[in-house]
């Protein structure tokens, strides 16, 4: 019988996660005032009650208050060691973290070179847990800041970052504005992971594929409402990074139950499940497999199955792939030897 210590006990991959929007409201709080930032709250009651969002626009307001609190190489490796823990306290044994440095460069002037040694350093403090970074390029950033955020990819590539990735609000500016700078960090080794089908439908979807060529597509739950999108998506097999409890806070559905997420794997879609911004939606990953777990009366192997493919779609050599996978059944086996 599938339990909510066992979801929690259960080796994981995470995809899809922002390691800014990761931050918890006690760090947050302390973070704040140790560098004489206002916040609209002054304590942990306060800070969730602001974390609740009507809109996307709102979210984006929030989320850009909360990183100006990270003035310091110092502050972003707490970040770092802080995530990586409670990571590795969900027993995820693989995460790869999505993370804005061109934005916390140009709001907080930490230097791009200084916030992944910073970040590295985190990480390494919590050996329980390996993170790679996918530092992405939001949309209405003009182009030189885009190029600046590819420039930083290639410069790390394979030492702690491994795609680049494309956020902001959808169908406000043109992906091709950046297609420069995706095609050139691509050309350099590094995937692509980028958002699209969150806010907007299927035609941001088909936008990406035609501007970005990625690798995954961070959520792309709007695809269910164009039959030809998922036939090539079914074909394609490219995965989608998905994210419920976040689609639910932000406005695109009222519950689990008007969810696609099972649609999409009825349909044969390439799928994993994710937290995307974990305190902001009062969630943990642990958490979204549970609550679609009883929603949707996934099994122990279905549950299961999801993580193995998180994991069958990680940015990592073959090899690595290979012993992650390797690892995650030896546990699992391990842990429904147990069950009756």
């Amino acid at each position: 019988m599938l339990t909510r210590e066992f979801v929690e006990a259960m080796p994981k991959v995470e995809l899809h996660v922002h390691l800014e929007g990761a931050t918890q409201p006690a760090t947050l709080l302390k973070l704040a005032k140790k560098n004489g930032i206002s916040l609209p709250a002054n304590d942990l009651e306060g800070v969730k009650n602001w974390f609740k969002f009507e809109n996307f626009d709102q979210f984006v307001q929030v989320y850009i208050a909360c990183i100006e609190c990270f003035r310091s190489g110092e502050d972003i490796e707490l970040l770092a060691e802080e995530f990586a823990r409670e990571q590795a306290r969900q027993n995820i044994l693989y995460t790869e973290a999505t993370y804005t440095a061109e934005t916390i460069f140009r709001r907080c002037g930490v230097p791009g070179d200084e916030q992944i040694e910073a970040l590295l350093a985190g990480f390494a403090k919590v050996p329980e847990v390996k993170v790679q970074l996918i530092l992405d390029i939001v949309r209405d950033m003009d182009v030189p800041n885009g190029e600046w955020t590819s420039a930083l990819c290639q410069k790390w590539n394979a030492k702690g970052v491994c795609a680049i990735g494309l956020s902001g609000f959808e169908g406000r500016n043109p992906v091709a504005r950046h297609s420069a700078a995706i095609r050139d960090a691509k050309k350099a080794g590094l995937k692509v992971s980028t958002h699209a089908g969150e806010t907007q439908g299927p035609d941001s979807i088909r936008e990406v594929l035609a501007d970005a060529d990625p690798d995954r597509i961070g959520h792309g739950v709007r695809c269910v409402e164009d039959a030809h999108l998922v036939a090539e998506l079914r074909t394609s097999q490219i995965h989608l990074e998905v994210n419920p409890s976040s689609n639910i806070c932000l406005g695109g559905y009222p519950g689990l139950a008007e969810h696609p997420l099972p649609r999409m794997m009825d349909e044969g879609l390439n799928v994993s499940i994710n937290s995307d911004d974990p305190p902001f939606f009062d969630t943990t990953l642990s958490d979204e497999y549970w609550r679609c777990a009883q929603e949707y009366e996934f099994s122990t192997d279905t549950v299961f199955s999801l993580a193995q493919n998180a994991a069958r779609n990680a940015f990592l050599p073959d090899a690595d792939k290979k012993a992650l996978l390797q690892e995650m059944v030896s546990r699992f086996n391990t842990l429904t030897s147990g069950l009756d």
